[in-house]
């Protein structure tokens, strides 16, 4: 089954990543003090596509991709199976069976200055109690 996410386009240093992949829809979206990117007005967040058969080497690559100058982003895409988190340099493969590594992802997320509301991937978070 293939993986859907958002990848944001100013995250990437390198666009060509999205080369590999499908774009199902593109919207912009006015950037705002909580989103603690003050070096960006607006952000372009492709809803993407990304076939089961190259979801791993996919994950790996783009978290090679990220901004240099300021890598404190991720990417995720999941299916029903799989939830895929990644940031610069770093890839957690999530079980959607045994969740237990959104704990490990999530303060991952937090030690590298993500605020703890956009690292809401789990169930169990707050935001989906809402």
């Amino acid at each position: 089954m293939n993986y859907k996410g958002v990848i944001i386009e100013e995250s990437l240093a390198d666009k060509s990543v999205l080369s590999d992949i499908r774009i199902i829809s593109t919207k912009i979206e006015a950037v705002t003090p909580d989103h603690k990117t003050p070096w960006l007005t607006i952000w372009t967040l492709h809803t993407v596509e990304i076939r089961e058969e190259i979801a791993d080497t996919f994950a790996e690559q783009l978290s090679h991709f990220f901004d240099k100058e300021h890598e404190d982003w991720y990417e995720d895409f999941k299916n029903d199976t799989y939830h895929y988190i990644v940031y610069a340099h770093k890839v957690f493969k999530v079980d959607l069976q045994n969740p237990v590594k959104y704990k490990d992802a999530k303060e991952y997320g937090i030690s590298i200055g993500i605020p703890e509301y956009q690292v809401d991937f789990s169930l169990d978070d707050e935001v989906w109690k809402r």
